[in-house]
């Protein structure tokens, strides 16, 4: 039996940054998907990407890659499924879900997600002080996945829409010292983030 399974979500097409993976842009001296490994590694086993074309350019991380199972490239919600079903063949109940483009996610993300039961979204506050929800950062139930798969087979793309349908609780974080979940989708996102790092 597994513990909690992890999946980094790398589907994305990165459209605002002008294509590509944003997961390996440069961070700090290593690409940014390493920084998501060192802090999800600890907190979760075994651990996997999610990604789709060819896998080749993950192999220097040394975990296994995820393509969608459903066609047409429905979003985030198809790498929480192909997460969901990987984590089922090894007998895991729950997977934890952070994308490629979150850096700095918090060291104690599974465990307080978990204490929350056993679906839970991550939230943060943003600058006005109104609390966000992540919906990327999160513990899914495998349990879900069938329901999942006919939603996205039937159209359903909205992460958060979904979750909150069934039943995932809300967990936030602090962002005293910059939100956790600052996540980079413009250059300008990313010239912030590599001032943050350094």
């Amino acid at each position: 039996m597994a513990g909690i399974c992890g999946i980094i979500l790398a589907g994305g097409r990165a459209t605002r940054m002008g294509g590509g993976d944003k997961g390996l842009l440069p961070l700090a001296g290593r690409p940014m998907v390493a920084h998501v490994i060192a802090r999800l590694a600890p907190q979760v086993a075994p651990l996997a990407i999610s990604a789709n074309g060819d896998p080749a350019r993950w192999a220097p991380f040394g975990l296994p890659v995820l393509a969608d199972s459903v066609p047409g490239h429905p979003g985030p919600l198809a790498g929480v499924l192909a997460g969901m079903d990987w984590a089922a063949g090894m007998g895991a109940a729950q997977v934890l879900t952070a994308a490629a483009d979150t850096p700095f996610l918090p060291h104690d993300l599974a465990a307080r997600l978990a204490g929350a039961g056993d679906f839970a979204l991550a939230a943060s506050p943003d600058t006005g002080g109104t609390l966000r929800l992540h919906p990327t950062c999160g513990l899914w139930p495998v349990r879900l996945r069938h329901d999942l798969r006919a939603a996205l087979l039937a159209g359903s793309r909205r992460v958060t829409g979904w979750a909150l349908d069934h039943g995932a609780a809300t967990v936030p974080f602090a962002a005293d010292g910059g939100d956790p979940f600052f996540n980079i989708n413009t250059p300008q996102d990313l010239a912030r983030a590599r001032a943050m790092a350094g």
